[in-house]
């Protein structure tokens, strides 16, 4: 592994490493979470005054329902870790980034609206067994599925690495007579063509599934409260405000992540040693999806 990566890697690891032994993840956690619960309190007086019809209280609530979106997705969250090992381990458009990261958030507001409708309409579901659906039972198989994408990532990393351990004659095999004439204008390091390819859509739809499947809890409230206070579109209009407020955080990983790879295979552009960075990048990729959606999964089972 070129002296290139190491560096910057083991840099980002040990200061992950201190910010995590100093508390650093706790007390962020705990910050998103005092905050949300500030909005929370903004959101019902928003409500309040959307029932009573109030000029001006939709946007306001529109607004406190965006940003709770935004500090939830701040905390401790399996979008985060999956977009951002993904777009760091995978080759991926930056577009496509974006929009994996915007369609998921927007899907877990979707998830919620059909949870509570099913919900109240159909098995009649009181708030707090919508909630306990939500974190017992769907937040732990979306952990489950990030953990196997992480997996998935581990695993092609692996294999790639394995292939290149392959004697040098495999890779000069072709289906027809190449002349090695130094003049010929061979190329003896691949290009980012060569070494990577795009994802297919398989894998756009199981990451935007295994983020989706997990619906907000804040959502989940403000449907609730809004189904019975008769005013069901403002809190569905809400809840959308809500997965675009995850959304702006989601896309500013997904950015970072893009950046931090393109970086890193700009600087071996053209070099042998490119191939070997790509599954390197997808191994830690793989691994940091792994660790973290199995430290989310198990606390979720924690109780059980």
């Amino acid at each position: 592994m070129p002296r290139l990566l190491i560096i910057p890697l083991l840099a980002a690891a040990l200061g992950l490493g201190w910010f995590w032994y100093v508390g650093g993840f706790d007390q962020l956690a705990a910050w998103a979470a005092q905050e949300q619960q500030h909005f929370q309190n903004a959101i019902a007086r928003a409500l309040r005054a959307a029932r009573t019809g109030e000029a001006g209280a939709l946007t306001a609530l529109l607004t406190v329902c965006f940003a709770y979106g935004f500090f939830h997705a701040v905390g401790p969250g399996h979008g985060k870790v999956l977009i951002g090992g993904y777009g760091v381990g995978r080759k991926a458009p930056v577009l496509r980034l974006v929009a994996i990261s915007v369609i998921s958030s927007l899907g877990q507001s979707l998830t919620a609206i059909l949870l509570v409708y099913a919900g109240v309409w159909v098995f009649h579901l009181t708030r707090q067994h919508l909630t306990d659906l939500a974190e017992e039972i769907m937040a732990p198989l979306s952990y489950g599925a990030i953990v196997l994408v992480g997996l998935w990532l581990l695993v092609r990393g692996v294999r790639h690495a394995l292939s290149l351990r392959q004697p040098a004659a495999d890779h000069h095999h072709h289906d027809y007579h190449h002349d090695h004439d130094h003049d010929c204008g061979h190329r003896h390091g691949p290009t980012l063509d060569e070494v990577e390819r795009a994802g297919s859509l398989r894998e756009t739809l199981a990451l935007i599934g295994a983020i989706a499947i997990r619906p907000c809890s804040g959502a989940i409230f403000v449907l609730l409260i809004t189904w019975q206070m008769g005013i069901a579109l403002a809190g569905i209009a809400g809840t959308v405000a809500m997965g675009l407020g995850t959304a702006t955080v989601t896309v500013a990983v997904a950015l970072a992540a893009a950046g931090t790879r393109g970086g890193l295979v700009t600087a071996l552009a053209g070099s042998p040693l490119l191939a070997r960075a790509i599954p390197v990048a997808e191994i830690l990729a793989g691994l940091v999806i792994v660790s973290l959606a199995s430290g989310l999964l198990l606390r979720a089972l924690a109780p059980y």
